[in-house]
């Protein structure tokens, strides 16, 4: 099979699985919440599943998740794979999202029933202070507040974009942050139809204690996804099956490689 047609063929299941889930599951969104999320979890799965079977993408975890207990995990965002793909890690997850996702008819209504926090952007301090009062009451009932610290996919090599919405979360919520580095942008890119067969590597490195000066928490969290970012971006690009480099990955890659090459090391939050 083609990458075109497997990219097409997994294109038309993705978005048809995911709608009989949110159609077919209509009639138990009014049980309890803990069962909307097996489900929602259950949706994520079988997402997990289409893409390995029919996408030819597969994914392999490094580190060590921490899957329980109040939590928030800030994730590099470079693709869709991540909206759905960190799901059935966790044993009880909320993602932060835009408020327009919830407008959604019938997928908004499994966003608000799971719990999702939304954060409506066009108001700027004040719906940051209401998120997160929402995600610190969340993350003290036991769940885990899975956020993209750069607020939006960016491509694989791109210099880093963080927001200070998380920088407010850890604050307020007054818990742990465990960052997490991937490389799934370069199998399944941003805004194209194509996807490109390979397995996609998520690195979960090592929790942030709570209690940090936020200017602090957010120096360490950047150098710390970025510099791991940046490593799985090398390691992929030097294989003999790497899938095609887009522009801001070839010339991180250059950069890393004269870096290397004459002994220095790069801060990435410096980029």
């Amino acid at each position: 099979m083609t990458a075109w047609l497997r990219s097409t063929a997994f294109n038309i299941a993705f978005y048809v699985n995911g709608a009989l889930w949110v159609v077919l599951c209509l009639p138990l969104i009014w049980l309890p919440r803990r069962f909307v999320m097996r489900l929602v979890r259950g949706w994520a799965g079988s997402c997990v599943w289409l893409l390995r079977v029919i996408g030819g993408i597969d994914f392999e975890i490094r580190g060590s998740p921490v899957t329980s207990g109040p939590l928030i995990v800030a994730a590099k965002h470079q693709s869709v794979f991540e909206t759905f793909a960190l799901l059935p890690l966790y044993d009880d997850p909320t993602y932060i999202l835009k408020r327009e996702l919830n407008w959604i008819p019938v997928f908004g209504w499994w966003s608000v029933r799971a719990r999702m926090i939304p954060v409506d952007r066009g108001k700027g301090s004040e719906a940051m202070r209401a998120m997160c009062d929402v995600a610190r009451s969340e993350a003290h009932t036991g769940r885990q507040i899975i956020i993209f610290p750069e607020g939006t996919r960016r491509p694989p090599g791109a210099s880093p974009s963080y927001k200070q919405g998380v920088g407010h979360l850890y604050q307020r919520c007054d818990v742990p942050c465990q960052p997490v580095a991937l490389n799934s942008g370069l199998y399944w890119p941003r805004r194209k139809w194509g996807h490109h067969p390979g397995t996609v590597l998520v690195e979960f490195l090592e929790p942030i204690p709570p209690g940090l000066p936020r200017a602090e928490f957010m120096r360490r969290l950047e150098r710390t996804i970025e510099t791991a970012s940046d490593r799985l971006l090398a390691e992929t690009a030097a294989t003999r099956t790497a899938p095609p480099l887009p522009e801001t990955a070839r010339q991180r890659v250059a950069e890393l490689s004269g870096l290397a090459e004459t002994g220095h090391v790069v801060d990435p939050s410096a980029q």
